[in-house]
C-alpha cells in the first residue's frame, strides 16, 4: 500500500461532510484508490516513465471521493491544490457569453461585426488588425462551437515563425512577452489565414475564443462605463465572492503574473531525454481559451452547479449550452464537450497539465481528473497515452461505483 494512502483517507473524510455510509467505508475508498492507481501504473509501464500523480474526484448525489495516486516517494495532490486547468476555461467563457445573453447585453446569434445592444459599438474592433478572413460572416455562436473557421495561431504553424505557432515563436524570443488579443488576431489578417467559411466545418481554435474574450471585455466595458477585462467580468459575475457560487479561481492576463497562489502543483514534461519541471507560465496569450487555474474541488463545484442549473445560468441556458451544436460536430456545443459515459463539460492541456471536468445529468455524477504530466518523447503517440489516461481513470471510477464505464 502506498504511503500516501492513509493521508488520502483523511482528505476524503473532510472533503464531503454530507457523505453517509460510503464516506466512512474504507473498503470503498481503498478499492477506488486501487482503481485509479492501476491506471497510473499502466501508464507508467506503457511509457517507461514515472508518472508522479494521477488524481480523481468523483461525486454523485449521495457521496464524493477524492483520490490521489502517487508514485513511491512522490507527494500526492490535495483537493484544494491549484493547477492550470487550461481549456476548461472555454466553458467559463461560454457561461459568460450566455449570462450576458440572459441579461440582454448581447445576442449570441449575432455576427461579430454587429453592434452591442443599445450602442453603436461593434462586438469586435473595426481596426484593420481585426479584418480577418470572413469577418463579416462570423457569429458569436460559431466561435463558441469552433465552427467559425478562425485560424488558431496558438496551436498551428504561422508563416514567418520558423515553423512554429505564433505564440510559441514569440515566447521563444521572450518568455514574458505581453500578448494582446489584437496582436494574436492580427496574424490571421496579415497572412489571410482561415480553415473554412464560417458554418461549413469544425476546427478547434484557441484564437476563436480569444475573440470571444475580447467581446466579453468590450460588452462589459460598455455597460460599466469604464475599461473592463475578461477576468473582471468572470470575477464579478461567474466566480467571485458576490456570485451565486463563489470559487477560489483566477484567470491571469498579465505576462508577469505567472505564478499560481498557494497551494499549487508544478507539472512535468518528458521530451528528448530531458525532464522539464514547470511551475511558472505566461498566460497572456491564452485569455478566455486557457488561462484559468484553480483546484479540483472548485472545478467540481462549478461544473455540478452549472450543469444542474444551480449556478449563474438558468436551466434553459444550460440546455442551450449542452445542445446547441454545429452541423459539422455534434460532440461539441457551446464551449462544452460531450463524452460518452462521462458527461458534459470540457478538458484542458497546457504546459504539462492535463485535466477533465464533466457532469453526467442522467446519473448525477461529476468527474474531475488531473494529470500533471506530459510525455512528448514519441510526439503525439506518447502524449495521447497521457491524455487518454484521464478518460480511462474516469471511466474506471464510474464503473467501480456502478455507473456505465468505458464504451465498448
Amino acid at each position: 500500500m502506498k504511503k500516501s494512502f492513509f493521508l488520502v483517507l483523511i482528505i476524503i473524510a473532510v472533503l464531503f461532510q454530507n457523505c453517509k455510509k460510503d464516506k466512512d467505508d474504507p473498503s470503498i475508498v481503498e478499492q477506488l484508490y486501487e482503481v485509479v492507481d492501476s491506471v497510473r501504473v499502466s501508464l507508467e509501464v506503457s511509457l517507461n516513465k514515472e508518472i508522479p500523480t494521477l488524481n480523481l474526484l468523483i461525486q454523485n448525489s449521495e457521496a464524493g471521493y477524492f483520490i490521489s495516486s502517487a508514485a513511491y516517494g512522490e507527494e500526492f495532490i490535495y483537493p484544494e491544490t491549484k493547477f492550470r486547468f487550461a481549456s476548461n476555461t472555454k466553458n467559463f467563457t461560454a457561461t459568460a457569453i450566455l449570462n450576458m445573453f440572459e441579461d440582454g447585453w448581447l445576442d449570441y446569434k449575432a455576427k461579430i461585426i454587429d453592434t452591442i445592444p443599445e450602442s453603436e459599438i461593434p462586438y469586435v474592433s473595426a481596426a484593420d488588425q481585426w479584418n480577418i478572413p470572413y469577418k463579416n460572416d462570423i457569429t458569436i455562436e460559431q466561435l463558441l462551437q469552433h465552427a467559425a473557421g478562425v485560424y488558431d495561431v496558438d496551436n498551428d504553424t504561422v508563416p514567418d515563425c520558423d515553423g512554429k505557432s505564433y505564440v510559441e515563436y514569440k515566447e521563444t524570443i521572450d518568455p514574458n512577452h505581453q500578448f494582446t488579443a489584437e496582436e494574436l488576431v492580427e496574424q490571421d489578417m496579415i497572412h489571410n489565414l482561415s480553415y473554412f467559411e464560417p458554418g461549413t466545418g469544425y476546427h478547434y481554435s484557441n484564437t476563436g475564443y480569444t475573440i470571444l474574450g475580447e467581446i466579453i471585455a468590450r460588452v462589459y466595458s460598455f455597460h460599466s462605463g469604464e475599461a473592463k477585462t475578461y477576468n473582471d467580468y468572470l470575477k464579478d459575475y461567474i466566480y467571485g465572492s458576490s456570485t451565486a457560487v463563489p470559487l477560489d479561481l483566477d484567470f491571469p492576463y498579465i505576462a508577469e503574473d505567472n505564478e499560481m497562489s498557494l497551494p499549487f502543483c508544478c507539472s512535468i514534461i518528458y521530451e528528448s531525454g530531458e525532464v522539464e519541471i514547470n511551475c511558472l507560465d505566461n498566460m497572456s496569450a491564452h485569455v478566455a481559451e486557457g488561462n484559468g487555474y484553480g483546484s479540483m474541488i472548485d472545478l467540481n463545484t462549478y461544473i455540478r452547479s452549472l450543469m444542474k442549473g444551480e449556478n449563474v445560468l438558468t436551466p434553459e441556458s444550460v440546455e442551450l449550452m449542452q445542445n446547441d451544436v454545429s452541423a459539422a460536430n455534434d460532440g461539441y456545443s457551446l464551449g462544452c464537450i460531450h463524452v460518452e459515459n462521462l458527461g458534459m463539460g470540457h478538458n484542458g492541456a497546457i504546459d504539462g497539465y492535463l485535466s477533465l471536468m464533466v457532469y453526467d445529468p442522467a446519473h448525477d455524477v461529476s468527474v474531475i481528473v488531473m494529470l500533471p504530466t506530459w510525455d512528448l518523447t514519441d510526439g503525439l503517440e506518447s502524449f495521447t497515452k497521457c491524455f487518454m489516461a484521464m478518460y480511462e481513470a474516469g471511466w474506471a471510477a464510474r464503473s467501480f461505483l456502478g455507473y456505465p464505464g468505458k464504451p465498448k
